[in-house]
């Protein structure tokens, strides 16, 4: 970070234990990440009552391109009446934030897989019953309650689907554990 973190308090006495709490938990933030620029805490105790003080926690941490932002206003059960539990709410609830940017913008890619997909080579109306021919070249067996929205009725030799196999609980091999119809458009033959 450029700059150290700046640590404000309002309604509340400064408080050096307090501080040095903060700047633990800012320094596992910038542990995590490296493109932090700016942090800015602010700890408040708006909700003074005679049954105790509930503290509120803000951080604004400033991004390459984005401002990650986090309050937390005290609930119901009231478990910020503890200032170093409202702290620890707060920077896990900024540490959650600040994965999912790294993940949006720096690491790991989303990953588009296209699910397996095929035609129904035969159907059998006695047994409700089919095979579908996968883009895999594999024939795998389902039946008629795996299809969605109760589509079988609807079903014919050659549509294309797209369909999630499971191999478990099956003694005859691998079975379409989901069917579902897809367009000819979203058809993807592999094995052209």
């Amino acid at each position: 970070m450029e700059t150290p973190a700046e640590v404000t308090f309002k309604d509340i006495d400064h408080s050096d234990a307090i501080e040095a709490r903060i700047r633990e938990r800012v320094a596992r933030l910038e542990a995590m990440c490296n493109e932090i620029l700016r942090c800015q805490i602010w700890v408040r105790a708006p909700h003074r009552r005679h049954k105790g003080t509930e503290y509120v926690i803000d951080i604004s941490i400033q991004m390459p391109g984005a401002t990650l932002h986090i309050d937390r206003r005290p609930g119901d059960d009231h478990a910020h009446t503890d200032v170093y539990v409202a702290i620890r709410d707060a920077f896990n609830g900024m540490e959650r934030q600040l994965r999912k940017w790294q993940d949006q913008h720096k690491g790991r890619p989303e990953t588009h897989v296209t699910p397996l997909q095929g035609r129904i080579a035969s159907l059998d109306g006695y047994t409700d019953s089919g095979q579908i021919s996968t883009t895999d070249g594999r024939f795998v067996y389902f039946h008629r309650n795996s299809v969605a929205s109760d589509g079988y009725d609807n079903l014919n030799e050659g549509d294309t689907v797209e369909l999630s196999v499971d191999s478990k609980d099956a003694d005859e091999g691998p079975h379409a554990s989901f069917v579902r119809p897809i367009s000819t458009l979203r058809f993807v033959d592999e094995t052209d």
